[in-house]
């Protein structure tokens, strides 16, 4: 138990020194927003970039996500909750269905073009909340058939992108895949005996 609150003290510690960038104003919930989603960005485009594109398509069993769609899934939910909070898409961009998300995922398996979706998306999301006021973080939005503020939806996409990253973190570990932040730490320790 000891271990487990150890290392989450760790991961909270570094989700804060991940905190680098801010909004405009530099303090208050959007910028530790936007510094925490900077931080989620960084581990799951470094954890995209070491899993091999023969890897791409493994899932571990038929009924789930393969690496490719969570990735591609993580891409599309950043500019579908924004959606939901009332941002405008970026031009071109549609998404009116369910089916959207399905034919998202499954559009590409290629390295290049998933990193490119996740850039882009994170991109979206970081200028999306740095445009917003104070007073937008308090607009009631339906979000899936609850009624809730902005902050709120702003926080749950926060947390989807942390769920995926644990699940990207699982899926590269069965495949063989270190996390390059874990490879550098081992790495690290290994130089200082």
């Amino acid at each position: 138990m000891k271990s487990l609150l150890y290392a989450f003290a760790i991961c909270l510690l570094l989700a804060a020194a991940g905190t680098t960038v801010q909004a405009e104003d530099g303090k208050g919930f959007r910028a530790d927003l936007t510094g925490q989603v900077e931080y989620a960005q960084k581990q799951i485009l470094d954890l995209e970039n070491a899993i091999p594109q023969g890897k791409m398509t493994w899932r571990p069993n038929k009924e789930v996500r393969s690496i490719s769609e969570v990735y591609s899934h993580i891409a599309f939910a950043n500019y579908l909750v924004l959606k939901l909070a009332g941002v405008t898409l970026p031009e071109g961009l549609t998404i009116g269905s369910p089916e959207d998300a399905t034919k998202w995922e499954k559009a590409s398996t290629d390295k290049k073009v998933i990193r490119e979706q996740l850039v882009k998306s994170f991109d979206f999301v970081k200028t999306s909340i740095g445009s917003m006021s104070d007073a937008t973080l308090e607009n009631m939005v339906d979000f899936f058939g609850q009624k809730m503020t902005v902050r709120s939806v702003l926080l749950g996409l926060l947390s989807h992108m942390h769920e995926h990253l644990g699940q990207s973190i699982a899926y590269a570990r069965m495949e063989g895949v270190v996390p390059p932040w874990t490879a550098a730490q081992k790495a690290a320790e290994k130089t200082m005996k």
